[in-house]
């Protein structure tokens, strides 16, 4: 069987006409993933166009775009569709989802649990990001990772590795970052974007979040819950409690951190965060989520106080704690 670097890498120089995709509610991976690929193809002359079923978040509004993400799809979809960041065919939205059968999938992911819903699928839970896997389809073309490019695959790994201080590091992302560092990218000046999008008002929302704070199991769960009144108190949506769960993971005994976020009437969506050997991805499979060892989510449809011992009861069944 061809080597999925190779025959994608074959796609992208041979083929064209492409819609570069990223899940719903999209953070640095997944916009740095799409607007690298963006960059990739421009670099190569290729025909491309860029979704998102939620947009541009305007945290992200620094990024150089290879073209607009669009909101909606177009009315005739192209030959190829490059999903990338998905860990499930549903995360790309359910518009892209029931017309998936009018275009071939290439399925880009790093996901434990990705079941390869694409045609082509290149899923390798080893890479720390997937624009990562960007940056050995660039080198795979002799595409040096430089300018843009470069920005946007740094957005992608430096986000998703925390900034190369989480367990999914590795040295090739350290060399990667190395490698654009001495071909001119101002790695200060992108952390400084990348991190300095804070408003009054996210403050507002953290300081409310934190000062609620339950922790369970002796200390060595915290959790938080997030609910829709919140949010109207504060004037913030869900893209302001980004690394939050992280904060919330450095109390010094606790080995999972939980938070429950209120999407609708009695459904939550959780997201887990651990260290080490404590692996979340096994406790997010029991609610049908998915993610990475050591982060993970998924949700739960349920009252707030039930959804909340559920999912406490399932962490500590996960950690042999009581």
């Amino acid at each position: 069987m061809q080597n999925p670097v190779t025959r994608i890498s074959e796609i992208l120089r041979d083929q064209d006409d492409f819609l570069i995709v990223s899940h719903f509610n999209p953070d640095g991976d997944a916009i740095g993933s799409i607007c690298a690929m963006g960059h990739l193809l421009a670099a190569m002359g290729k025909r491309f166009s860029l979704y998102n079923q939620s947009g541009l978040p305007s945290r992200y509004a620094f990024v150089n775009l290879p073209g607009p993400i669009e909101k909606q799809l177009p009315e005739s979809m192209p030959k190829w569709t490059i999903i990338m960041d998905c860990g499930a065919g549903n995360r790309m939205g359910e518009a892209l989802q029931a017309r998936t059968g009018e275009t071939t999938v290439i399925n880009i992911d790093h996901h434990l649990g990705n079941d390869n819903f694409g045609t082509e699928n290149w899923v390798d839970p080893s890479q720390p990001a997937v624009g990562s896997m960007v940056a050995e389809l660039a080198r795979k073309l002799h595409i040096p990772l430089t300018g843009d490019l470069a920005e946007c695959v740094y957005l992608a790994v430096s986000t998703d590795t925390g900034f190369f201080t989480y367990g999914n590091t590795t040295p090739e992302s350290l060399e990667l970052a190395a490698d654009m560092l001495r071909n001119g990218l101002d790695i200060a000046h992108m952390n400084m974007v990348i991190t300095k999008q804070w408003s009054e008002n996210r403050m507002r929302l953290w300081t409310e979040a934190m000062g609620n704070i339950e922790l369970h199991h002796d200390k060595q769960v915290a959790s938080i819950a997030i609910t829709q009144q919140m949010f109207s108190d504060t004037g913030t949506t869900p893209a302001d409690t980004e690394n939050l769960i992280n904060f919330l993971r450095r109390l010094k005994p606790v080995r999972v951190a939980a938070i429950l976020r209120e999407e609708d009437t009695d459904l939550y969506k959780f997201s887990l965060r651990s260290y080490g050997e404590d692996n979340v991805q096994t406790i997010a499979a029991t609610f049908g989520g998915g993610g990475h060892h050591n982060a993970a989510g998924g949700t739960i449809a349920a009252p707030l106080d039930e959804a909340k011992a559920m999912l406490i009861s399932a962490i500590a069944d996960a950690l042999g704690i009581s």
